[in-house]
């Protein structure tokens, strides 16, 4: 079965940050791109940030361009988000997912919540000072 388990949130005050993870197995990690996505209270879950299969491409919602930076260690099947200046409106459980279509999974053109899945126990951020 594929387990995704994000990892590394916390609470932060405004300006800090944080490294999130995400360790995958029961599935060739190398093989797929991988997406973060975050949920606040009562509004939708969004992408912030997708890495390609291999690292060589990503993409970033607008939200977070220039404070969130992701990568990946294939050989530790761990994918990371650096979240820098952090801000309240941050605050949110973080999830990390794969794409739901087969044909599609080694890269990032899709980045909607409903284009990725397999969904493992989130990570709380709260950002509050």
């Amino acid at each position: 079965d594929v387990q995704l388990q994000a990892s590394g949130g916390g609470l932060v005050q405004p300006g800090g940050s944080l490294r999130l993870s995400c360790a995958g197995s029961g599935f060739t990690f190398d093989d797929y791109a991988i997406g973060w996505f975050r949920q606040a209270p009562g509004k939708e879950r969004e992408g912030v940030s997708c890495i390609s299969y291999g690292g060589g491409s990503t993409y970033y919602a607008d939200s977070v361009k220039g404070r969130f930076t992701i990568s990946r260690d294939n050989a530790k099947n761990t994918v990371y988000l650096q979240i820098d200046s952090l801000k309240p409106e941050d605050t949110a459980v973080y999830y990390c997912g794969i794409p739901v279509s087969e044909r599609l999974r080694k890269g990032c053109w899709r980045v909607g919540r409903r284009d990725f899945g397999s969904w493992g126990q989130g990570t709380l951020v709260t950002v509050s000072s």
